[in-house]
């Protein structure tokens, strides 16, 4: 059915274990969640269908790297595939556009953001799909540990374009986010495919370093083959500095890579990395997705990850050659509170969730929002924020509608009067209204749509369709700004104070969720089992050897990590000294977690908005615990609680 497929474009004698038992569900009109480790051939199970399917394949994927690495697989087999993202021009986008309307593209790559916009909507409507395939699908799972909630609307995404077929992949899944992916996509648990977790060629060690010893043990580790391609993971943006340079200062060159750099910068010292050129990277978690290098030899964690998840996927890059690879973490528990606090400054104030709330009582019937705004105005940033309003469709007091470019505007290419002599009668008169209604500022047109309503009572929908026809057939540049959501509002008669305390508590429940994930990394990393079957346990593959023989624990050395040194007690004098510019800078009374998050550096709109990062007392607590500080806070306030 599919091996000639398989030979004569994939150039493989055989499927890997996993692959064949996904393909030939997808071949026989079933959807399917397959679980592979990284770096296993997850990707085939839908590239090889996607060329035996009479239509599209619709690919969500994360992130810009991985689309583009999977892009330049499947053009190097001669399988027509392309993208549609932010990096490109109008002129490559409507290209792709044209060449998936014309049935000339079988896959088609895209964020799950794209699906926000009305102009792409609009299109991939009357495109025929046969396969929406949903990668790191683990970020649908509320539970998993890169929740996004754009991806909770992909189910309904699904049955609006009445896609038949959904294949579900990653790496890194628990049991029990496995099976809340595929009930949301209603798939049988017997079309869920585990392949083994457990990585034979992967060395795991725990090694307990205290942190002024981490320097020396970093340098150590690398100085036995300074040649072997390394991954140095780092929490901090500045410890990616510091390191990178004090290893620099001692003779090893290592490059410092994290998000806070231009996007050109990373790009460049990515290529590097993956061309040979720099053996050494020491990063944040910004730096890996999408690095399909074969040859990493070693992962090192200079700072503890964020859960058992992040480890796993962070260790999955060392060794896709399948040759020995060494995989160590540096451990203790003084970074423990920065971990903790990158948490709590995701928990929204019960105060700004009574602030949207309010806007929403606000407008009966329709609610119009931009959510950058809203982030602002509220506090709340834009992640827990798009969580919140996915809780909000969740208990039906909104009800997602569509999303709009609040504002368009375009630049003539052709002449004004020869575009409107293209069309006749009420067609002619209606784009004749169009450009009569969009003033000109300089060389660009802005579309007035109120006027256009007014005046000939034009739909939103219809001018939107036309200045996209203008801007396809090449008349005109069209910009689109201020990406606007509409919800309904079925009632807008609810108790704000009642609404605000349930899904105050939802935010609280989710925080005790990392929380705990965090402390489970912690048990893993002390466990006196061996350490290469705990984590394959915990992701749901139970063949695993109980002894790998690869590891610290194997070799005898459990861990025992050592808790952070004993920080000196802060006075009220100096904490006053700190806080009052802060209080006094911010609109209004902050809540004693606003103040909180302002003393352990961790950024928030409010924040940003009183340039809090110049204020002396801004992060002065980063090593403190969250809930200790905010104690602090609202003892030598009271008046903020």
């Amino acid at each position: 059915m599919y091996q000639q497929t398989l030979k004569n474009t994939f150039g493989f004698d055989t499927l890997r274990p996993g692959q064949e038992n996904v393909i030939t569900r997808i071949l026989n009109g079933e959807s399917a969640t397959a679980i592979f480790p990284t770096g296993s051939g997850k990707s085939l199970c839908y590239q090889l269908p996607a060329v035996q399917l009479p239509h599209l394949t619709l690919v969500i994927s994360p992130l810009l790297a991985l689309m583009k690495d999977q892009l330049d697989f499947l053009r190097s087999k001669n399988i027509p595939a392309a993208s549609i993202d932010s990096s490109q021009s109008w002129d490559e986008s409507q290209q792709v556009m044209q060449g998936v309307r014309n049935g000339e593209i079988k896959v088609l790559m895209i964020s799950v953001e794209r699906l926000n916009n009305e102009r792409f909507r609009h299109f991939i409507s009357q495109v025929p799909i046969s396969l929406l395939v949903v990668d790191e699908a683990h970020c649908i799972s509320e539970w998993g540990h890169n929740f996004r909630p754009d991806y909770l609307k992909l189910p309904h995404h699904r049955q609006w374009l009445k896609i038949p077929q959904v294949l579900l992949l990653t790496a890194t899944a628990t049991p029990a986010v496995i099976e809340d992916m595929s009930r949301k996509f209603d798939i049988e648990q017997s079309n869920v495919v585990i392949t083994g977790f457990y990585r034979q060629n992967l060395d795991l060690a725990i090694a307990p370093t205290a942190e002024t010893d981490k320097q020396q043990a970093i340098l150590s580790q690398l100085e036995q083959n300074p040649q072997q391609p390394t991954i140095v993971y780092v929490t901090l943006q500045k410890t990616a500095e510091n390191l990178a340079s004090w290893l620099n200062q001692h003779g090893y060159r290592a490059l410092a890579y994290h998000a806070g750099m231009d996007s050109e910068q990373r790009q460049q010292i990515q290529q590097a990395f993956m061309a040979g050129q720099h053996h050494c990277i020491i990063a944040t978690i910004a730096f890996g997705m999408g690095i399909d290098k074969a040859d990493i030899r070693r992962v090192i964690h200079f700072d503890l990850p964020k859960s058992i998840e992040n480890y796993s996927q962070e260790i999955g890059r060392a060794g896709r050659d399948g040759f020995s690879s060494q995989c160590t973490v540096l451990a203790n528990k003084s970074g423990l509170n920065v971990l903790e606090n990158f948490v709590y400054g995701d928990t929204p104030d019960k105060e700004a969730i009574e602030y949207v709330l309010s806007q929403i009582q606000a407008s009966p019937g329709q609610w119009e929002v931009m959510l950058p705004r809203l982030s602002k105005d509220s506090n709340i940033r834009l992640l827990p924020l798009k969580t919140l309003l996915v809780y909000l469709e969740m208990q039906q007091l909104i009800e997602a509608q569509y999303t709009y470019f609040a504002n368009y505007r375009f630049k003539l290419i052709k002449d004004q009067q020869a575009i409107i002599d293209q069309f006749q009668s009420e067609r002619r008169q209606f784009v004749s209204q169009i450009f009569a209604c969009s003033p000109k500022a300089r060389t660009w047109h802005t579309v007035d749509f109120d006027a256009l309503w007014q005046g000939c009572q034009a739909e939103r929908k219809r001018v939107v369709a036309a200045i996209d026809y203008f801007s396809e057939k090449g008349w005109i540049e069209l910009e689109s700004k201020q990406m606007t959501d509409v919800y309904r509002v079925p009632n807008s008669h609810f108790d704000i104070p009642e609404v605000a305390t349930y899904l105050y508590e939802l935010f609280q429940q989710k925080e005790n969720s990392e929380i705990e994930r965090i402390t489970q990394m912690l048990s893993f990393f002390e466990s006196n089992q061996c350490l290469s079957h705990t984590l394959a346990s915990y992701f749901a593959d139970t063949n695993a050897p109980e002894q790998c023989g690869h590891c610290s624990v194997c070799r005898g050395q459990i861990a025992e990590l050592h808790g952070s040194e004993q920080l000196p007690e802060i006075s009220v004098n100096t904490l006053k000294a700190w806080c009052d510019p802060f209080i006094s800078a911010c609109p209004t009374p902050p809540s004693p977690a606003a103040v909180t998050r302002f003393l352990n550096g961790i950024t928030s709109p409010l924040n940003t908005k009183v340039k809090a990062r110049q204020m002396n007392g801004f992060a002065q607590l980063e090593a403190y615990p969250f809930r200790n500080t905010q104690e602090l806070v609202s003892s030598v306030y009271p008046e903020l609680t």
